[in-house]
């Protein structure tokens, strides 16, 4: 049974992140989503948040919901998994993924990491912005699914 890891910080969880689980379940029979968890930063959404929040949008049992402190090969390695997938929006972001796919090939010659173009509706969608927009009170309706919006309104406020 091909599984697949889709690693990422979803911080939210966008639209554009659901249309590449989604079609990684076309290619693959189960994917888990996991979640980088990184001390260096601080996280708008918990850990356990964003596992609720990506739960709640995805009703899909062939998906998968953990996180992962440390490198991402060493995950893929302990789940015993050969297939990382990243999407890729801009060609900005293929400069940094060829980066990481290599590293990670180095560093786990078993691994292959495969490569989806996000679709043209999200192309511009990245969390960080969508946080940015919904900080300053902006409808993110539309970029996120209807339960991280809510969770964005709670989040922001609490802040003001």
């Amino acid at each position: 049974m091909p599984v697949a890891i889709y690693p990422g910080s979803f911080d939210p969880l966008t639209n554009g992140h659901l249309s590449l689980i989604q079609r990684s379940l076309k290619m693959f029979d189960k994917v888990i989503v996991a979640i980088a968890v990184n001390p260096k930063k601080t996280p708008l959404f918990t850990e356990d948040e964003r596992r609720d929040l990506i739960r709640d949008a995805v009703k899909d049992d062939r998906v998968e919901v953990d996180a992962f402190h440390g490198l991402l090969v060493d995950y893929v390695k302990r789940r015993g998994v050969n297939v990382i997938v990243r999407g890729l929006r801009a060609v900005s972001d293929f400069e940094y993924e060829f980066q990481l796919a290599n590293m990670n090939r180095k560093l786990a010659p078993t691994v292959e990491t495969v490569f989806m173009m996000t679709g043209e509706d999200y192309f511009y969608i990245s969390s960080q912005l969508v946080r940015e927009v919904a900080s300053f009170g902006g409808d993110v309706t539309g970029l996120v699914p209807p339960n991280v919006h809510a969770g964005l309104q709670a989040k922001f406020a609490r802040k003001t």
